[in-house]
C-alpha cells in the first residue's frame, strides 16, 4: 500500500485580528498546501465569491470550510442552524472543499440538538462533502463544570461519520488524544493542529508548545496513513511574529508528518 502524503493547511482564524484575505496571503506566502475558511472572522469569508477570488490570485487550494458555530457567529447567514450548515455544503462544494468542519449544537440549541446526530447523516446523504463533528470540551469554572455543547463534546459516542479532532480542544477536556484517535478509527477526518497545557482555556497554542504530544499524535496519524486534511489553527494574537509562529507550526507539522512541501 502506498504511503498517503497529507496535505498541511492553514485556518484563517490563525492570522485573526487579521481577516480572511490575510489569512490566504500568509499560506501563500508561508507555504501552506491550503487554506481552511472560517466563516464569520470577516465579512469576505460568507462570502462565496470573495473566497473564490483569493484562492485564485494566491493560487492555494480551499480544503475545508468551517460553519459559523461560534458564539461569535451566530447570526451570520441567518440564525437558523441548520440553514448554515446548508450554506456552508453550498459553499464547499462552489469553492471545491471536500470538508465541512461543524461544532455541535449549544444546549440552548434545543430543537436543533435533538436531532443533530440524525440531521448530519441526513447532510452527507444530500451533499458530496463530509461534515466533520468537532470535538469539544466541558466548560469549567473553579470546581464547576458545565455541559454547553448537546447531545455533548464528546463525538466518539455518536454516530457521526466523520469527525474532526482538535488537539487544543482535547487538551482544554483533559483527555487522552491518542486514544480518541485510535478509537476513532476510520471515522477520523480532519485534524485541527494546535497544542494545549490542560488549561481550562481552549489556548491553540503553536504544536511542540504545550504538553499534547503533538509530535507522537502526528506521527500516529503517519502511521495510520490518514487520509484527511491536518489544519494548524492556531493563536497568533499576541505573537511579536506572526510569520515565524505559522512557520514553524507548518515545519512541525511536516516534519512529524513525515512529508515534504507539495
Amino acid at each position: 500500500m502506498s504511503k498517503h502524503q497529507p496535505r498541511v493547511s492553514l485556518s484563517t482564524s490563525s492570522v485573526y485580528p487579521g481577516g480572511t484575505a490575510a489569512g490566504f496571503e500568509a499560506a501563500a506566502r508561508l507555504g501552506y498546501d491550503g487554506v481552511e475558511v472560517m466563516v464569520g472572522l470577516d465579512d469576505v469569508s460568507a462570502d462565496t465569491t470573495a473566497v473564490k477570488a483569493l484562492s485564485k490570485s494566491h493560487g492555494i487550494d480551499i480544503v475545508s470550510v468551517h460553519a459559523p458555530c461560534l458564539l461569535v457567529t451566530q447570526r451570520v447567514w441567518g440564525t437558523e442552524a441548520w440553514g448554515k450548515l446548508h450554506r456552508s455544503a453550498e459553499m464547499a462544494l462552489d469553492v471545491g472543499a471536500d470538508t465541512v468542519v461543524v461544532h455541535p449544537p449549544f444546549r440552548w440549541q434545543r430543537e436543533y440538538a435533538k436531532g443533530f446526530v440524525e440531521g448530519i447523516a441526513r447532510l452527507e446523504d444530500e451533499y458530496d462533502v463530509a461534515f466533520a463533528v468537532e470535538n469539544m470540551y466541558p466548560w469549567r469554572s473553579g470546581k464547576r463544570e458545565f455541559q454547553a455543547y448537546a447531545p455533548g463534546w464528546d463525538p466518539l459516542p455518536h454516530s457521526y461519520e466523520n469527525v474532526t479532532v482538535d488537539f487544543s480542544h482535547a487538551s482544554t477536556a483533559q483527555i487522552d488524544t491518542l486514544k480518541l484517535l485510535d478509537d476513532l478509527g476510520d471515522r477520523l477526518a480532519h485534524i485541527h493542529l494546535a497544542d494545549g497545557s490542560g488549561s481550562f482555556k481552549d489556548e491553540h497554542l503553536i504544536p511542540g508548545r504545550g504538553d499534547q504530544g503533538c509530535d507522537v499524535l502526528l506521527a500516529r496519524l503517519a502511521q495510520n496513513n490518514f487520509a484527511g486534511h491536518v489544519v494548524v489553527e492556531v493563536n497568533t494574537r499576541k505573537a511579536p511574529d506572526r510569520d515565524a509562529d505559522l512557520l514553524e507550526a507548518l515545519d512541525f507539522a511536516r516534519q512529524h508528518l513525515g512529508v515534504a512541501a507539495v
